[in-house]
């Protein structure tokens, strides 16, 4: 029983170390962030297709007028 009480304690005393550790945090954090930026950034690709930027938002904001207008 004394053997397993030992290694019960250095096992609980390595998982305390390891979660204690924040060595690699801000690195993930910002792994998050480049994430989002990419996905944002491959949605907005997509929504635009081939046409030009200024084009393509002019023709979003006459479909937003237009269903404004119609009641949707």
């Amino acid at each position: 029983m004394k053997l397993m009480n030992g290694f019960y304690v250095k096992m609980m005393n390595q998982l305390t170390a390891w979660k204690k550790e924040e060595r690699g945090s801000q690195t993930l954090e910002w792994l998050g962030i480049a994430a989002v930026i990419v996905i944002l950034v491959g949605i907005v690709s997509q929504a635009f297709n081939d046409e030009g930027i200024g084009t393509s938002i002019k023709e979003k904001f006459d479909e937003f007028i237009e269903n404004i207008g119609s009641g949707e």
